[in-house]
């Protein structure tokens, strides 16, 4: 982050493949292949990474000499309809911010184009420009302080002079040098494809395709915000590294590599982690008065060390609302489990009071072999590996990137409120991912922790670890 606040960093990348993710025995883990990961983690960083060797190459040739823009408002110039549509839509793909100042856009370029043209971003200065128009539109554009970058399109038309164009883009463009970017685009036959050869060989930013252009202006605006962005304070946590090596000591002296969910409840006790309450039966007459003392309805979870992944074993029992249901929940998640895995070892029968309904999402944190610790957030429930909404980052990491990686994810606006509800209380999910990931950076022992679903409540209501998952590494260490 210190580099790319100095200069663009720019990235290139093979290896997309997940394969290396399909046998994990966490959700963290299967969800975090190498490539999300790296993508996520160049995000945080700041890096700027291109898709293929020619992007990369181009973006590094043309980075060392374009202008930084002093704003986020950017204008299409074009001659043609579609492709300003075209590049209106790349320019959303690759964070690109468009003036929607339709007065003031109408002020500056209805003089240079008929009066059937259109002064909304973009520009559409029509198929009939000649190549002086183009001239004056961005002339026009120059000489507005509240046009910050330039897009500038052609397509080959009659009247489309490529020769021309390219030498009043030459000019243009060491004009606007000091003062602001501008980048072309421009296609159609020989001449064109010459035009653009010519003008690629003295430095100038043109591009065969719309998308290749947007690409580029919005690594530019990439570089331009990580220079922009001020360092923020690595957050912090209280967390009671002392109880949470009791837990793991408790579990490597039973020979595991993974804590019993008491265990794992009470690391996020000792970080401050809110769950639901809880108590451990031995028999059904400790269920029923555990459950009544906990207040209905109540849920029932086997306790196992051979037993992991609890639904698929028959081991969870929901929303249980007097003695008689808890007496028959007790006997069907024994036999489940004991028709699912006949040499597991039962310890108990968990009983947790019923969570309420909020929004499911999913907070992890594991030690990668590439990056070291990270930390996880998504969307959670029974659907998290098939909808993967999910955004990583480098671990310790500051409040603010904290609520950047919360709102990466695709379903965000759930958080926000939807159809009427209230926002959530975001602030809350926030420092619950920032004191797990406190949890893995103090006890190195830990490998993964995963606390699926994180229930989150309306704003100010907070939010419950529902189910935590924690792996231990194979050695003492790690």
């Amino acid at each position: 982050k210190v580099a790319t606040r100095k200069k663009p960093v720019v990235v290139i990348k093979s290896g997309r493949s997940r394969r290396g993710a399909q046998a994990a025995a966490s959700h963290t883990g299967s969800l975090a292949g190498e490539d999300k990961v790296f993508d996520d983690l160049a995000r945080q960083c700041g890096v700027i990474r291109a898709e293929s060797i020619q992007e990369a190459l181009n973006w590094c040739k043309f980075l060392a000499d374009s202008p930084m823009p002093q704003g986020e408002d950017c204008v299409i110039v074009t001659n043609g309809g579609g492709i300003g549509v075209l590049t209106a839509d790349a320019c959303e793909k690759y964070g690109v911010n468009l003036s929607d100042d339709v007065a003031d856009l109408k002020k500056t370029f209805e003089s240079v184009m008929p009066s059937f043209g259109s002064a909304k971003n973009p520009i559409d200065i029509t198929g009939s420009a000649s190549p002086d128009d183009y001239d004056k539109a961005l002339i026009a554009a120059f000489h507005n302080e509240n046009i910050d970058a330039v897009a500038c399109l052609g397509c080959q038309t009659a009247t489309f002079d490529a020769a021309r164009f390219a030498l009043i883009a030459e000019e243009r463009y060491k004009q606007y040098r000091p003062v602001k970017p501008i980048v072309f685009s421009v296609f159609g036959g020989e001449e064109i494809e010459r035009s653009i050869a010519t003008l690629k060989a003295k430095g100038i930013p043109v591009f065969p395709d719309v998308y290749e252009m947007t690409a580029f202006l919005g690594a530019l605006y990439k570089d331009f915000r990580n220079k922009a962005s001020e360092p923020a304070p690595i957050a912090q946590a209280d967390i009671d590294t002392a109880a949470i090596e009791k837990a793991i000591a408790s579990a490597r002296a039973d020979g595991r590599h993974f804590l019993l969910s008491h265990e794992a409840q009470a690391v996020m006790h000792a970080a401050g982690v809110i769950i639901p309450q809880s108590r451990i039966a031995r028999n059904p007459d400790e269920a029923v008065r555990y459950a009544e003392e906990i207040g209905y309805p109540v849920v029932m979870k086997i306790v196992s060390k051979d037993i992991i992944h609890k639904s698929d074993a028959g081991g969870v029992a929901l929303d249980l609302l007097d003695k008689k249901e808890v007496l028959d929940a007790y006997e069907a998640i024994l036999r489940n489990c004991r028709a699912y895995k006949p040499d597991a070892v039962i310890e108990g029968m968990q009983v947790d009071e019923m969570i309420q309904k909020g929004v499911e999402t999913i907070v992890g944190a594991r030690r990668d072999t590439s990056f070291g610790p990270t930390v996880m957030f998504g969307l959670g429930g029974v659907y998290v590996e098939v909808l993967k909404d999910i955004a990583f980052r480098a671990f310790p990491l500051s409040k603010e990137e904290t609520l950047n990686m919360i709102g990466q994810i695709n379903s965000y606006p759930l958080l926000l409120g939807v159809r009427g509800e209230a926002r959530k209380d975001i602030d809350e999910v926030a420092n619950t991912i920032i004191k797990v990931g406190w949890i893995l950076h103090n006890c190195p022992a830990i490998s993964d922790i995963e606390v699926n679903p994180l229930m989150v409540y309306d704003h100010g209501e907070g939010v419950k670890a529902v189910d935590v998952r924690i792996l231990l590494g194979e050695s003492e260490e790690a």
